[in-house]
């Protein structure tokens, strides 16, 4: 350790300090412990004085170390004096004096002009994604008016394409998930209506909430969670790589090339999907009931003609397309939102599922309402 750096000393109970040297950061270590030296030594003098008339060199890291010094012998309440500091120093320690001086304190808003304002931007996002959506509705609208007044401009080789990718290559894990979910229900219901001895009724309750509720609910869920997201994750690529802005610089529209095919596969896919994963639904019932209740598939088939109508297949197929056209409306919506950035293409293709299955279950329930006042 460099003493030429700090010298201390004590007279008539006066701690003298007298500084030289380059007080710089390339001697860092060595300032660091004179410094805290310093500021430990001689407690019983009450008056400090640190001569800085020998400093050859001075950075903003020892003009801290200085003001570190004062600071210290202020805190252990002597009085403190910098003599002899250079001119051309002075202002930088000036500077240094302000660093740090008022502490920091958490602000802490009140709860309830918190919750109203995070209620407010909610509002505002909500109206701005309603704003959005209808508008992306209405300009679907009109590309599709367009194209029937004008065939042979639709892109039935696109639709092919996306129809096989959202339905086609959909069906094996509907087919696998639907046969589950069917095969649940039914042995949940055995084991809690067997304790009444009316397990026949498990048949009942099946084909009512398959083919009204959960057959169609449960496949649009993962048609938005597979192909909205795909939808959202597509176009917001191409918007990243400005491929759109090209299309549109080219004199095409966009919803007729990108956005329509993909609406109207989807709005084909899902009630064929809701269909296959309705008779899966009811397939893996049916074997549940022959497996662990010794009902033969005869007796499930009498007993599901018995308590069901036809009004409860239409009910859950017609839901189908307007849950479609609502879950391809809100991916186009997101992925035309994308920024020019992979956070802004995941944030807006993780909302794009959110927001879909939400819809999925409004629409859901709008049906069941509207039916109900229909004695449907």
């Amino acid at each position: 350790m460099d003493g030429s750096l700090l010298e201390v000393s004590v007279k008539d109970g006066r701690l003298a300090l007298a500084a030289g040297g380059a007080w710089t950061a390339d001697h860092a270590n060595d300032l660091e412990q004179l410094v805290e030296a310093a500021i430990q030594r001689s407690p019983q003098a009450t008056s400090v004085n640190i001569d800085m008339g020998r400093v050859e060199r001075l950075d903003t890291f020892g003009a801290w170390l200085l003001e570190r010094l004062v600071r210290g012998f202020a805190a252990a309440g002597r009085e403190t004096k910098v003599v002899d500091l250079p001119e051309h120093y002075r202002e930088l320690v000036a500077e240094a004096e302000h660093v740090n001086r008022a502490e920091i304190s958490p602000v802490r808003a009140p709860l309830v002009p918190t919750l109203v304002a995070a209620l407010r931007r909610g509002g505002l996002a909500l109206g701005d994604d309603f704003l959005q959506f209808v508008q992306m509705l209405g300009a679907v609208s009109v590309a599709g008016a367009r194209c029937l007044m004008r065939p042979w401009t639709f892109r039935f080789t696109s639709t092919i394409h996306h129809l096989d990718r959202v339905g086609f290559r959909a069906v094996p894990i509907i087919f696998l998930i639907t046969l589950l979910l069917g095969g649940i229900i039914a042995q949940q219901g055995l084991f809690h209506f067997r304790r009444f001895g009316i397990e026949i009724y498990v048949i009942d309750m099946v084909g009512i909430l398959v083919l009204r509720e959960l057959g169609v609910v449960m496949v649009a869920m993962m048609v938005a969670g597979r192909s909205a997201s795909s939808y959202t994750a597509e176009l917001g690529s191409m918007k990243m790589r400005e491929e759109i802005d090209a299309l549109r610089t080219m004199g095409f529209d966009p919803l007729e090339i990108l956005i329509l095919p993909r609406i109207v596969a989807l709005v084909l896919a899902l009630p064929a999907l809701a269909f296959i994963g309705a008779m899966t639904a009811l397939l893996g019932a049916a074997l549940v009931c022959w497996l662990t209740a010794d009902m033969s598939p005869e007796i499930f088939l009498a007993r599901l003609r018995d308590a069901i109508t036809v009004d409860d297949f239409i009910v859950g197929m017609i839901k189908a397309p307007f849950i479609a056209l609502m879950i391809g409306v809100v991916a186009s919506v997101e992925g035309l939102n994308v920024e020019g950035s992979a956070e802004s293409l995941g944030l807006h293709t993780t909302a794009s599922v959110v927001k879909s299955i939400f819809l999925v279950v409004v629409i859901d329930g709008l049906f069941a309402v509207f039916f109900a006042a229909v004695g449907m």
